[in-house]
């Protein structure tokens, strides 16, 4: 059988069903918890990631002294499944966590909570998925997931993993909210569609948006 031939309608099945593709979070998709989705605009991080974000204008960061990352939620709270279970997703939370206190650390002395001269982080996990159906409503369909959905379809290659995040970054005096940013990003593979989504299989992505926020952080001081 010519496997590209059938791919072919099965990926046309697969844009119809979820749309066109983008590399960005889409707006159907924002969960809630920012306040405000308006100012969002597409940009790049500093490794070249799409993002969804907003920077306030006149930002000045040198006025921060310390950082103050709050613990990570997932948001809107999942229903873990036997796929996605709930140690996976606490273990997602706390991974990113750790990430983004050890990349903040670099430029800030971390604070026990808000206050004059705090930036305070406030992150939340906001999708998480190990096929092309994922958890309700904790649902994203990325670009690699469109392939994944072919070859679950025809059993020829791994399930892919995703995840996306929102964040937001507050002045702790005042409690403004300063700057935003939406993503998602592309976990590891599992082998077959029986495996169980681990913590560790998120990792890599984690550890990858914690240090573009610092980076973020860097250059607006420089600027």
């Amino acid at each position: 059988m010519n496997w590209k031939l059938l791919a072919l309608p099965l990926c046309l099945t697969a844009l119809t069903l979820t749309g066109c593709a983008s590399k960005y979070v889409e707006p159907e998709k924002y969960s809630g918890f920012l306040k405000d989705y308006s100012a969002l605009e597409e940009d790049k991080s500093p490794t070249g990631a799409p993002v969804m974000r907003w920077i306030q204008p006149d930002l000045n960061v040198n006025r921060f002294t310390s950082v103050y990352v709050e613990p990570s939620q997932l948001y809107p709270q999942p229903q873990p499944t036997e796929k996605i279970p709930a140690i996976t997703l606490q273990g997602i939370t706390q991974y990113y966590d750790q990430a983004l206190k050890t990349q903040f650390s670099k430029a800030l002395p971390l604070a026990t909570g808000p206050g004059p001269g705090v930036l305070v982080v406030r992150p939340a996990i906001t999708a998480v998925s190990a096929s092309t159906k994922g958890l309700q409503p904790y649902e994203v369909i990325p670009i690699a997931l469109i392939a994944a959905g072919v070859s679950t379809a025809t059993g020829i290659r791994d399930q892919d993993t995703s995840i996306a995040t929102e964040a937001a970054f507050l002045d702790g005096s005042s409690g403004q909210v300063v700057a935003e940013v939406v993503r998602k990003g592309a976990g590891a593979e599992l082998e077959n569609s029986s495996q169980v989504m681990q913590a560790k299989d998120a990792r890599a992505v984690l550890d990858g948006w914690a240090s573009d926020m610092l980076k973020s952080f860097q250059a607006l001081k420089r600027r």
